[in-house]
């Protein structure tokens, strides 16, 4: 149900993957993760290599951090993110490019899963993977869920269903074989004989790669996809394949599927078979004016830095967001650090930008049809500018998605989504003092 299909603006979708010059200096958030932040485990002056552990996981919901880079620990201190919020960051002043001898650099394909699920899973934990379609929830966690329920089937969302975003498309086309093979790593960490890749059908030449690498590996089918935005939604995205739906406030797993995302599943081929940590992630750098638009792999640097070399922000850019323009938000900290959730920084300028004027509520419904929760969207604006949160909480207010179909579709230009947004958060935060008391 719902949905909608704004223009695609995939200006980067055949630019190949583009390896950059190892940046001066990189930030590491400790929180770059849901979960609680990774425990700092190195002090000021201490040597570090690509791929050296410099904190560990806090706890089961967290996740190891490593180096992306070699070189000195120049600072441990509080900076701020992309969006003005401070937090506690590894400073790393490069030198060279030394790599951790345990790291299998070699380019050859390694298709022989030697290990048994409690060591993969280990190992995925190990080399802190997290999920790359921007929630970034720790994948060891995911693959162990609670023991009520049994996962079936895997699922791998391949959609990228944002607009501009392309990261996941280049990574299909450079790497369609090693996906393949992370995809069977967790298929056999959740001992499930059955994955199912979902790519929109706008991607052919990726959904062409994956069917002929597939045909080597039993149990895994591509399976293409209307183009319908939030279609990479995890419940929209089960009940595409599947056909089941999710109920509210349960688990994805309910039904019995495990999501996990393309990049995601690559990651875990590097963990895996290379034992390569998750120290680089691909961004795609696009927007209107963007000279040199691409899909740049690196992770830590300053996103100033990533601009400039993809040209550099254009003088006419009124706004840059961390994502897609979406789902993602915009950035008020350009020298923040990439983070392992960034999938992308979009530019726009003036007009693509600027907030059309507003008006009343026609009742037109459309924010109904759009919502791919079945929600009401203008309902739940309404109560939330009208700090009824009680009232939101019955109506579903925690369902909601984010995904900004209703201000999409909205004629009268209203702040649907954004009313939404601080009505949730509030539910939420009256949902977890009622379970304190």
């Amino acid at each position: 149900i719902g949905g909608i299909h704004p223009k695609e603006n995939k200006l980067t979708s055949q630019c190949p993957v583009t390896a950059i010059p190892v940046p001066r200096q990189v930030s590491l958030m400790l929180n770059q993760h849901i979960g609680a932040p990774a425990n700092c485990i190195v002090k000021k002056g201490d040597t570090v290599k690509v791929g050296t552990l410099i904190a560990e996981a806090n706890g089961f919901v967290s996740s190891n951090i490593h180096s992306p880079v070699s070189g000195t620990v120049s600072k441990i201190d509080k900076i701020a993110n992309a969006f003005g919020i401070y937090s506690q960051a590894i400073i790393i002043d490069t030198e060279g490019d030394d790599w951790e001898e345990y790291i299998d650099r070699t380019p050859s394909l390694e298709k022989e899963i030697a290990l048994s699920s409690n060591e993969i899973i280990q190992k995925i934990a190990q080399n802190g993977i997290v999920g790359l379609g921007g929630a970034t929830f720790p994948t060891h966690v995911k693959l162990t869920p609670p023991k009520e329920f049994k996962p079936t089937v895997l699922i791998v969302n391949a959609t990228e269903c944002e607009p501009y975003l392309t990261d996941d498309h280049a990574l299909m086309l450079e790497s369609p074989e090693q996906i393949i093979i992370g995809c069977h790593i967790l298929m056999k960490a959740i001992h499930v004989k059955q994955a199912y890749i979902g790519v929109e059908n706008n991607k052919r030449d990726a959904i062409a790669l994956l069917k002929k690498q597939a045909e080597k590996y039993p149990g895994i089918e591509i399976v293409p996809l209307r183009t319908r935005y939030p279609q990479g939604g995890e419940k929209q995205l089960i009940d595409a394949i599947l056909h089941k739906q999710v109920a509210n406030g349960a688990l994805p797993v309910s039904t019995g599927a495990i999501v996990q995302n393309v990049g995601t599943a690559f990651a875990v081929y590097e963990a895996v078979q290379k034992n390569k940590p998750l120290v680089e992630r691909i961004v795609t750098v696009t927007g209107d004016g963007i000279k040199q638009p691409g899909n740049y792999r690196r992770l830590g640097m300053p996103i100033r830095e990533l601009i400039e070399i993809a040209g550099g922000l254009p003088s006419d850019s009124a706004k840059v967001i961390l994502g897609g323009p979406m789902m993602g938000k915009a950035v008020s900290n350009l020298d923040a650090p990439i983070p392992k959730g960034c999938s992308g920084i979009l530019i726009l300028n003036e007009a693509h930008a600027h907030r059309s004027e507003t008006s009343s509520c026609i009742r037109c419904g459309k924010c109904v049809s759009a919502c791919p929760m079945g929600l009401e969207p203008y309902l739940l604006a309404k109560l939330s500018e009208n700090h009824l949160f009680e009232r939101a909480e019955k109506e579903l207010i925690t369902a909601c998605l984010e995904c900004g179909c209703c201000a999409y579709s909205c004629p009268s230009n209203r702040p649907i989504l954004d009313y939404i947004r601080i009505g949730k958060n509030a539910v939420n935060q009256i949902i977890r003092s009622r379970k304190q008391s």
